[in-house]
């Protein structure tokens, strides 16, 4: 007698429970989201810009501070020169060439901000994306 109550109890919480999950509707296709669709034509990339001092590239504020980087590069003992590592991809306008090796140059986004530097920067860009290379 004393099971008989619980028991009855449980069996009814059952019950009522299978009869209530089989009404249940579930309507999916306001819960989950369509994935967007993308347009498969071809990007155009934009073509950097150039001349660019790229990432590693030093830029010096004077032509003796360029002489003297070169010089502690060969291990001389010389003053330290006031020159700054390049971080990232940075544009700029050549103002004067002094030989292949050293290139006065002013930051393009900063006004007039610039300094001298012995990166390789040739009259043309080179082309995009290794087009036109040869290696041999």
């Amino acid at each position: 007698m004393r099971w008989s109550i619980p028991c009855g109890i449980v069996a009814l919480c059952l019950g009522l429970s299978s009869q209530a999950g089989a009404q249940v509707i579930w309507n999916l296709d306001n819960i989950v989201e369509k994935p967007a669709k993308f347009d498969r034509q071809e990007v155009k990339s934009r073509p950097d810009a150039w001349p660019r001092l790229d990432r590693g590239a030093f830029i010096c504020r004077t032509e003796d501070d360029l002489l003297r980087l070169a010089a502690s590069r060969r291990g001389e003992p010389v003053a330290t020169p006031n020159c700054q590592v390049i971080r990232s991809a940075t544009a700029v306008s050549i103002v004067k060439r002094a030989g292949p090796g050293r290139t006065q140059v002013s930051i393009t986004d900063q006004n007039g901000t610039g300094g001298w530097t012995d990166a390789w920067l040739p009259e043309k860009a080179p082309p995009i994306g290794g087009k036109g290379v040869t290696i041999r």
